[in-house]
């Protein structure tokens, strides 16, 4: 999906949800259990019941890696899923990769390339490696990369805000060199929502990029916040909201929970979009 496909689904959807599908197995509510395949059951169903409100969906792979075999057949199977609706939603590995280039160029194959078994649209990549960790994952034409810069963790602060002798943070110096590898046609970056007050700085930097903004929901950040910061005349944010969505009820009704919880994030976003921001 290529940026002015992904601005038009966010206009016509009024929406700039993401869900992330962290779909953690000892969560799974529990007459789920009988299924074949429990994780892709819950995701199939948190999708169906939300999929008209958001324009993207985040698989975070470490609940999928965990369940070994059958955790990547239910990712697989869950990527199927989604691939039907492409014209509709934007899918992203939150895979968190970067290695050396020959390791990264078949990382790559794997979650980007459309002949994959997964053929995602975009992929969370770590910058700590350099410029050839990242340029494999920006050959593939229409996907893109969404690089790791000022994250909701409370580790960020171990590296991320560390500010050299002329004053400049080490996330502000990521961005401002990773942003002439890709363009804001192939690169997002991750700016975590508990960090929304530092949205003004890093839009100086990359003004028209689209950001991915998790941290909203159960860690607390706030979506006003970063849509009076983040927000561009083309929206530029995907804001991702996990556990407060897809784990809302762990009851049977867990699929009418998860919707309830997107509808208000999506008409929140609808009047936040529809605020003159030329």
């Amino acid at each position: 999906m290529n940026r002015t496909a992904l601005i038009q689904l966010i206009r016509r959807k009024q929406s700039f949800l993401c869900v992330g599908l962290d779909s953690e197995f000892s969560k799974i509510p529990t007459h789920l259990l009988n299924c074949d395949d429990p994780i892709y059951e819950f995701n199939k169903q948190i999708i169906d019941a939300t999929i008209d409100l958001t324009i993207a969906y985040k698989p975070n792979l470490a609940f999928y890696e965990s369940q070994g075999l059958k955790g990547w057949q239910s990712l697989e199977k869950t990527m199927q899923y989604l691939n039907r609706f492409k014209d509709d939603v934007f899918t992203i590995a939150d895979a968190k990769r970067g290695d050396i280039g020959n390791t990264s160029r078949l990382y790559a194959q794997a979650f980007l390339d459309p002949f994959s078994d997964l053929n995602f649209d975009a992929i969370t990549v770590a910058p700590y490696m350099g410029e050839d960790s990242v340029s494999p994952f920006l050959s593939y034409e229409d996907k893109w990369v969404i690089l790791l810069a000022l994250t909701s963790n409370k580790g960020a602060f171990d590296f991320q805000l560390f500010q050299n002798s002329e004053g400049k943070k080490l996330y502000q110096e990521v961005i401002e060199k990773s942003a002439r590898w890709g363009n804001s046609g192939n690169m997002m970056y991750v700016v975590g929502a508990t960090k929304a007050e530092m949205l003004a700085d890093i839009r100086q930097i990359i003004p028209d990029h689209f950001l991915l903004v998790p941290g909203v929901g159960a860690q607390g950040g706030s979506l006003a916040e970063v849509a009076k910061y983040g927000l561009t005349k083309d929206c530029g944010l995907l804001v991702n909201a996990s556990r407060s969505i897809i784990f809302a009820s762990s009851g049977t009704d867990f699929a009418i929970k998860a919707r309830e919880e997107a509808m208000k994030m999506q008409q929140e976003m609808k009047i936040l979009l529809s605020r003159d921001r030329s």
